[in-house]
């Protein structure tokens, strides 16, 4: 458990909040670039509890600035945008991507007011499919070059869903690798071909065992956790005999992503991100090793269980997360469906829009999570003290940083860890973009 104040320390992400400061020192993501579709590529943002807007310039440089005018403080959702920047309509002041006030036209030619006036704004870059933006102090990081950054176009798909409640208790379900026996099980294994995207659903690299069947049947997983230089590998295994190991290796990027395989060509990439401190998003990037993503596939699924233009899903503490009972006994664990992220939010929002950590009661399968709450309060004191934030890359060593594997497979007890490594690497030479990664010193 953690005291009620260092709760209040890791779970607040306002401007001036310890939680706040450290997450931006990080890249976050703003937008999903098709947000900006359409003839006014402008949308409002609420991003670690700041409001901002998110735009494209015509020139196609995306901008995020504070809401509020420099001015007289209205509202930019209804700028206009145009002579390369966003236009505020009440005296017509124009502010660039970087808040550069490059005209006020109310004002006598002869003035240089402008040059005095800086409006609130942050770097953006975009990755395949998701629009990131800085909100730190000093020089951003460079990102590390991770599969999800890679990866090509043709073979990555992003999306995001609304989670109504603290961004660290949604985090902290996608490092517990134990839960995954229990709320998601099913009681029945459905054609692992038709899990295309959708985790859990698909066979183990290997074998023609569904997944479903072996968190089903050996629910109480060995877990291991070691520190790396992004943040934390997770091992679950799964003693299926005396001579084979189910071993199932995901990651978390400090400090509010995670990488988790879908089936042996896809992996899935997923940020954490507060929209304030009882709201909050996950982005993801779906990522393929070999076949190019079937984007339509992907995104219709996705339709079909959240709304647009919120992301918001249909199944949701207003409907009791489409509860059937019936399905409850027969069919699936939570009687929720069969779509996990529905689990997950149920799971996730059930705690409260901000948990309280102090009156819970951690076991011994919690390790990740008390190994991950340490880290941050540990970076929020070095940040406090003025040291630099852990897990950052600079533009000279990114590229050591490559994967982080994320695996699911079955092989021999007495070589696990020889085993997954061979078998990450054998898929990764099978691929015509994927690096070999380099981050496995020491093991």
């Amino acid at each position: 458990m953690l005291s009620r104040e260092d709760n209040e320390r890791v779970t607040r992400t306002g401007p001036k909040a310890p939680a706040g400061r450290l997450l931006r020192r990080y890249w976050q993501p703003a937008a999903l670039v098709e947000e900006l579709d359409g003839e006014r590529p402008l949308k409002v943002v609420r991003l670690l509890g700041e409001d901002l807007v998110l735009f494209r310039d015509d020139a196609g440089r995306y901008g995020l600035v504070g809401r509020s005018c420099a001015h007289r403080g209205v509202d930019l959702k209804f700028g206009r945008l145009e002579d390369g920047g966003l236009r505020c309509p009440l005296h017509g002041w124009l502010y660039d991507i970087d808040g550069k006030c490059l005209e006020q036209p109310g004002e006598p030619r002869v003035s240089n007011f402008r040059a005095k006036i800086r409006q609130t704004a942050y770097p953006c870059r975009e990755s395949n499919g998701i629009i990131f933006a800085y909100l730190g102090p000093g020089e951003p990081p460079a990102l590390a070059e991770f599969d999800c950054f890679v990866a090509p176009e043709t073979h990555a798909f992003a999306f995001k869903g609304l989670i109504e409640c603290n961004w660290l208790q949604a985090l902290e379900v996608g490092i517990d690798p134990v839960h995954a026996s229990f709320l998601h099980r099913f009681y029945n294994d459905e054609d692992t071909s038709e899990g295309y995207g959708q985790q859990f659903r698909a066979a183990t690299a290997d074998a023609s065992v569904p997944v479903t069947k072996i968190l089903r049947e050996f629910d109480c997983p060995e877990i291991e956790v070691e520190t790396t230089e992004y943040g934390f590998r997770i091992f679950a295994l799964r003693a299926l005999d005396d001579e084979t190991m189910h071993v199932r290796v995901t990651n978390m990027i400090f400090p509010n992503a995670i990488v988790i395989p879908l089936s042996d060509d896809m992996v899935l990439t997923q940020w954490h991100v507060p929209i304030d401190d009882v709201t909050c998003w996950w982005y993801a990037i779906f990522s393929s090793f070999h076949d190019a993503v079937d984007k339509d596939a992907m995104r219709r699924q996705r339709l079909e269980l959240y709304t647009l233009p919120d992301y918001a899903p249909r199944r949701n503490r207003s409907n009791d997360y489409g509860f059937d009972a019936a399905e409850q006994r027969a069919e699936t664990y939570t009687g929720m469906g069969p779509d996990i992220n529905v689990h997950d939010t149920w799971a996730v929002e059930s705690m409260g829009a901000v948990q309280d950590r102090s009156a819970e009661h951690l076991g011994s399968t919690d390790k990740v999570i008390i190994a991950n709450r340490r880290t941050l309060l540990r970076a929020i004191e070095d940040m406090e003290r003025q040291s630099d934030p852990p897990f950052t890359f600079s533009p000279a060593n990114a590229c050591r940083f490559q994967g982080p594997a994320s695996i699911d497979t079955m092989g021999p007890a007495a070589d696990w860890r020889g085993w997954w490594q061979r078998h990450d690497l054998d898929r990764r030479e099978g691929s015509a973009w994927a690096s070999r990664p380099s981050d496995r010193q020491g093991e």
